[in-house]
């Protein structure tokens, strides 16, 4: 017995309803009185319990030459009122819990978004999968124009590819100036190996050919990355310190961006095409 009324408080029931719904459902015609005798507790606390039973459609109030008598209907329908109301409840705090989310959300670093309106900055600390996953969130979110200016030390990854083949269908333009150098890395039978100069310009010569822009810097560039001339990302490197300690500052301000495309625009044009880097030995 006590196992079922376990059950029926999972449902929500209280102790007492829980009893009284098991007497009606094993017996038939019952009084309240016989009803609160099999139930086992004073007869005060059934009516109310059997009134709201009739009300919720569990049983059935019928009238005698006497007294009133009650008598449960198809557990099977019972149940299925129970399921409906259960679900529509849950419908109803889904949908309160839809609209809190709606009406909160705005207020998600309002204030802080206030205080940076006029430069909003964000530094990224440490050498990270956040740090990665964050410049790669910029790149899919990107919409006209791309400016890259990399220098080695940097992975040469096929995601990268694709993510750039996804922003030409939208008709993006990437432009790009790499350092000329031996410290990139590309992957070679799912590992990660120092490039060679024919790997360097053999991975070059795929983008060229899916519609990235490319030119060649002999001279030392900054990690410099300018999304749609809004956004501009930096990687701030120092050999000195360990990778930890490295950081990656997002700056998103046109003034700024501007700025940096016009530091872009001078090492482009001083760069070489790869065309003419593949003849220097």
């Amino acid at each position: 017995m006590e196992k079922f009324i376990v059950k029926l408080k999972s449902l929500g029931l209280t102790e007492y309803e829980s009893k009284v719904f098991i007497a009606v459902l094993r017996g038939t015609l019952m009084s309240a009185s016989e009803i609160a005798d099999s139930a086992g507790i004073r007869r005060t606390d059934v009516y109310n319990i059997l009134k709201s039973f009739v009300e919720k459609g569990y049983c059935n109030e019928i009238e005698t030459n006497s007294v009133l008598k009650y008598e449960m209907i198809d557990p099977d329908i019972i149940f299925d009122k129970i399921e409906r109301d259960i679900l529509k409840e849950k419908e109803s705090e889904l949908a309160t819990l839809k609209e809190t989310i709606s009406n909160l959300k705005p207020l998600y670093r309002s204030e802080q978004q206030e205080k940076n309106k006029i430069v909003n900055i964000e530094l990224i600390r440490g050498y990270n999968q956040h740090r990665e996953g964050k410049f790669v969130e910029l790149l899919q979110n990107a919409k006209k124009e791309i400016h890259f200016m990399i220098r080695p030390e940097i992975f040469l990854s096929e995601e990268i590819d694709d993510i750039a083949k996804s922003f030409y269908k939208k008709g993006g333009v990437i432009k790009s100036v790499y350092e000329a150098g031996d410290n990139y890395k590309v992957k070679k039978n799912d590992k990660w190996v120092k490039a060679s100069k024919e790997d360097f310009i053999k991975i070059l010569e795929k983008f060229e050919k899916s519609g990235e822009q490319i030119k060649i810097s002999t001279e030392a560039v900054p990690t410099i990355v300018i999304f749609d001339i809004e956004t501009v990302y930096i990687n701030i490197s120092d050999k000195s310190l360990p990778r930890h300690n490295e950081a990656d500052v997002i700056i998103r301000n046109k003034n700024f961006a501007e700025s940096m495309l016009r530091v872009f625009n001078t090492f482009w044009k001083g760069s070489l095409t790869l065309k003419d880097y593949k003849k220097i030995k």
